[in-house]
C-alpha cells in the first residue's frame, strides 16, 4: 500500500475530543487505501508544562534526564491515539521514537535525525497494521538514550518518516488553514496560498511565519517530500490547505509571495571599532562561540582608522552578546568606544522567487516604508528575500502596507 504520513501539532490532540476528530481523518485515508504514519505532538500546554517541572526541580538540569522528561508528552498522545483508532476498528500501534527506531545524534534537547530504518514498521504493515501512531520531536541517541529535537521538532520527525518511507505525502494538521501571505491578525487582506515553493516556506519559516518549523522545510526541500499545511478544524477536501512543492510545480509567480515579521529582535552597534583586516572575525567569533545567532550585519565607511559595526540578534540574547564583547574587550581582541544596544526594533521581510526575475522590487518596499513615514535601520538581501529592521511601533503599519502595495490579496 502507499504511505501517507500525518501529523498532528498540539492544539489538534489537545483533548479526547479532538483527539477523535483527529482519528477520524485518519481512519478515512486509511479507507482511501494507505497505509498510515501518523505523528502526534504533545497535547497542548504538556510540554511547557513539562519544562516547568525540569526547571523548578533542577535549574542546572542534566539534559538528559531533561529529555526523558518533556518527551513523554507525545508518549502519552501516540497511545491515546492508538486507542481511539482500535475503537473505531482501525488496526494501530503507538511507536515511541526508540522503538522505531529513530536514531538521531547525542545533541540532548537539540537532537539531529541520522536515519530511521523502516524494517519494523514495515513489517507490521505486512502484518495487517494500517497506522503506526509515533511520537513525534524524540529519538534515541547511539548511546541509547532519549533525546529530542527542540521546539517544533514534530514537524521536522513528520518530514523525515515522508522521506524514510517515500511517503505520497506528508500532511501536517495544526490550527490554521494554510500558509498566507503574511499574518490574518495584521492584515485583513491576507490571503491564502494554494501553493508555495520549498525556497518561500523556507525564507518565511526563517524570517517569522510560525506554521512549519525551519527544520522541517530544510527536509522537505532536499528530499523532494510534498507538504501539505492544513487546519485540523475544516473539513476535509483535496484543496483544502496549502502545498509546500517545488517550483516548478507552480504555474504563476508573483513577485512577492509574502510578508514575514519578527517582533522580538535587537539592533546592536559597536562604535568605534578599528578598521583593520580580520576584525569582522575579531567580532563575530565570540559572539558564534556565545551562542548569539548574528543576523543582518553592516559596517560604516571608515573615517581616521576607525569605524561602527551594527548587526542584529535576537532580543532574548543581547545580555550573552553584550558579555561576549566585553570579555572580547578586556582580552584585547577588540577595542571600541561604547556598545549600544536598540531593543525597540522589527524585521520586516519580503518573500518570493519571482524576485529573480523582476526589476525593482527592494525599489518598491523601500518606496512604500517612505510614504508611511518609516524609517529604515539595517537592509539585507538575498536572491529571494529583502529584510529590514524598523522601530517597533511601526511593525503592523509596515506589514499592511507592503501587503497592499504588492497585491498580495489578489492571486
Amino acid at each position: 500500500m502507499p504511505v501517507l504520513v500525518m501529523k498532528f501539532g498540539g492544539t489538534s490532540v489537545a483533548t479526547l475530543d479532538r483527539i477523535r476528530r483527529a482519528a477520524k481523518r485518519v481512519g478515512r485515508e486509511v479507507a482511501n487505501g494507505y497505509d498510515v504514519i501518523v505523528i502526534v505532538s504533545a497535547m497542548s500546554g504538556e510540554t511547557n508544562k513539562l519544562v516547568g517541572y525540569v526547571g523548578e526541580t533542577s535549574p542546572l538540569y542534566d539534559a538528559r534526564e531533561y529529555d526523558a522528561v518533556v518527551s513523554s508528552g507525545e508518549n502519552v498522545t501516540a497511545g491515546l491515539m492508538a486507542l481511539t483508532l482500535q475503537e473505531m476498528d482501525v488496526p494501530a500501534r503507538s511507536w515511541q521514537g526508540w522503538q522505531v527506531p529513530v536514531m538521531t545524534t547525542s545533541a540532548h534537547s537539540a537532537a539531529r535525525i541520522e536515519e530511521i530504518p523502516t524494517d519494523n514498521i514495515m513489517a507490521k504493515f505486512g502484518e495487517g497494521m494500517k497506522v503506526a501512531v509515533v511520537a513525534g520531536f524524540q529519538g534515541v541517541s547511539p548511546e541509547g538514550r532519549i533525546t529530542t529535537l527542540g521546539r517544533g521538532g514534530s514537524d521536522t520527525t513528520a518530514v523525515a518518516f515522508a522521506a524514510a518511507f517515500d511517503a505520497v505525502r506528508c500532511d501536517i494538521y495544526t490550527d490554521v488553514d494554510g500558509v498566507y501571505t503574511t499574518d490574518p491578525r495584521i492584515a485583513d487582506q491576507a490571503r491564502k496560498l494554494d501553493k508555495i515553493a520549498f525556497e518561500e516556506m523556507l525564507e518565511l519559516a526563517s524570517l517569522g511565519a510560525k506554521v512549519l518549523q525551519t527544520r522541517s522545510v530544510e527536509l522537505a526541500m532536499r528530499y523532494k517530500v510534498k507538504l501539505r499545511v492544513l487546519s485540523s478544524f475544516e473539513e476535509m477536501s483535496d484543496e483544502a490547505g496549502t502545498l509546500v512543492c517545488d517550483e516548478e510545480e507552480i504555474m504563476e509567480q508573483n513577485a512577492v509571495a509574502g510578508v514575514a515579521y519578527s517582533r522580538d529582535e535587537a539592533k546592536m552597534t559597536l562604535i568605534s571599532v578599528a578598521d583593520r583586516p580580520g576584525i569582522a572575525a575579531a567580532i563575530f567569533g565570540p559572539l558564534a562561540e556565545a551562542g548569539v545567532n548574528v543576523d543582518m550585519i553592516v559596517q560604516n565607511i571608515s573615517e581616521e582608522g576607525r569605524t561602527d559595526m551594527t548587526f542584529s540578534c535576537p532580543i532574548d540574547q543581547v545580555a550573552r552578546a553584550e558579555k561576549a564583547m566585553d570579555e572580547a574587550k578586556e582580552s584585547g581582541e577588540i577595542n571600541f568606544r561604547e556598545m549600544v544596544a536598540d531593543t525597540n526594533v522589527a524585521k520586516i521581510s519580503i518573500v518570493g522567487i519571482g524576485m529573480r526575475s523582476h526589476a525593482g522590487v527592494a525599489a518598491k518596499m523601500f518606496s512604500t516604508l517612505r510614504d508611511e513615514g518609516i524609517n529604515i535601520k539595517v537592509i539585507t538581501t538575498s536572491e529571494i528575500k529583502v529584510s529590514v529592521l524598523v522601530d517597533r511601533k511601526y511593525m503592523e503599519l509596515a506589514v499592511q502596507s507592503l501587503h497592499d502595495a504588492f497585491e498580495l490579496e489578489k492571486a
